[in-house]
């Protein structure tokens, strides 16, 4: 089947299954139409099971030829998450940038080895082999929270502006020193080359420092561009370049294009919107990211959903993918818990925050992706398995739920916490 008739076929679903989320269900579009395809999956199964046919195989064929790590990685995570950094206000950054810059390096890394660690241990309880370093591997794709699920949630959530901007903040940021530890366990996990200091931190420099470099260039490059122009429809056009061809260079140049995007939308997003934009360009501009970004989320999470008929599901992998949810949120509880006792010594967290960044730490296609890019080594299916569950309840528990979590903290006024630095 021809590239153009998948994506057809996969938005006429993504369509009609937001149609039946908006008729019947009322979830928020990624939510509902992630539910949907997931009981559509499930309903393929069991009737599989019962002997009756109805195509399948020829679905699981069509899924297999669908790149999913090639599809989020290198395309559509792009515009997600320039259309995320958009909406960030340099203001409400800054005025949090310690905890997000704690969250998203110590906690990751901290979160990595408890998630490593409790998974080695439960894997060996339930006598499913798996080395250490494939255990921590596992560790490394989990601990990032997903900018695309947490921002695409956070909309409808009504978290407190201080605790939303946490959240969003180093959900953007924690995805680049996500995949460098990614990739430096993964190298030490194939025994291609002999890992030391050294190369970590040049790792980490072309990674994360190379993509906000880059990031920083072609925005302002970006910027002098939309300055120059008071057309909001070639505006756009520069923007979409931006992000396309910042993507594109990025990844030809090994360095991390999840960075370069963010930095180079926050900087079209706060700088390009005072300076280089009337009123018009404004709210076209808005639009046609809101838009974009709506799009994608609802193809993403309808792909998540239907991914459930191409997964290796046995009972044991199954009960291993329940105790991964157990692992994955005590990591996130323990290393937010401890980063915000640590930053309580300089200044004050409004109340419920280590329960709400717990909580709200969702993970999602980026997570999947990794998971599915590794190479067919034997821990490789229970690594799919755990991290799909993994991602599918964060998704449709937490993600449902945050906003009532906010609600029970806040019952009176739930939008606007008081806090004081940091």
């Amino acid at each position: 089947m021809k590239i153009f008739e998948i994506t057809a076929m996969l938005m006429v679903l993504t369509a009609l299954f937001s149609f039946i989320n908006y008729r019947v269900l009322r979830m928020p579009t990624t939510i509902g139409v992630m539910f949907i395809a997931l009981v559509v999956s499930l309903g393929i199964i069991c009737l599989g099971w019962i002997g009756i046919d109805i195509g399948q195989s020829e679905i699981a064929r069509i899924l297999h030829a669908i790149d999913f790590n090639q599809a989020l990685l290198h395309g559509m995570l792009s515009f997600l998450l320039f259309a995320g950094a958009l909406q960030i206000r340099f203001k409400d950054l800054t005025r949090q940038k310690w905890t997000i810059t704690i969250l998203s390096t110590a906690g990751v890394l901290a979160s990595t080895f408890i998630v490593g660690g409790l998974t080695w241990l439960v894997l060996g309880w339930l006598s499913i082999p798996a080395s250490f370093i494939y255990c921590l591997l596992f560790g490394a794709l989990i601990s990032p929270t997903d900018p695309v699920a947490v921002i695409g949630i956070l909309k409808t959530a009504g978290v407190p502006k201080n605790l939303e901007t946490k959240i969003a903040g180093e959900a953007l940021f924690n995805d680049g020193i996500g995949v460098v530890v990614f990739l430096i366990i993964l190298e030490l996990a194939l025994g291609g080359h002999e890992i030391t200091l050294d190369t970590v931190a040049l790792l980490f420099l072309k990674e994360a420092v190379g993509g906000a470099a880059l990031g920083l260039v072609i925005g302002l490059l970006a910027y002098q561009m939309l300055k120059r122009v008071n057309n909001y429809q070639v505006e756009v056009i520069i923007t979409l370049a931006l992000v396309m061809g910042g993507y594109a260079l990025a990844d030809r140049i090994h360095t991390s294009g999840p960075i370069a995007i963010v930095v180079a939308g926050l900087l079209i997003g706060n700088h390009g919107r005072t300076f280089a934009m009337s009123d018009t360009t404004r709210e076209h501009l808005d639009d046609f990211w809101e838009l974009v970004d709506e799009i994608l989320n609802a193809l993403l999470f309808m792909l998540i959903g239907l991914e459930m008929l191409i997964m290796p599901f046995t009972a044991a992998l199954f009960v291993a993918g329940l105790l991964a949810i157990l692992i994955s949120l005590f990591s996130r509880w323990a290393s937010v818990g401890g980063a915000v006792l640590l930053m309580r010594r300089f200044g004050s967290f409004s109340k419920g925050t280590i329960r709400i960044l717990t909580w709200g730490g969702l993970r999602g296609g980026i997570s999947v992706a990794l998971a599915l890019s590794l190479p067919a080594v034997p821990e490789r299916p229970t690594i799919v398995i755990m991290t799909y569950m993994v991602v599918v309840f964060s998704i449709g528990i937490q993600g449902m739920t945050l906003g009532r979590l906010v609600e029970k903290i806040y019952p009176e006024d739930p939008g606007h916490a008081n806090e004081v630095k940091p």
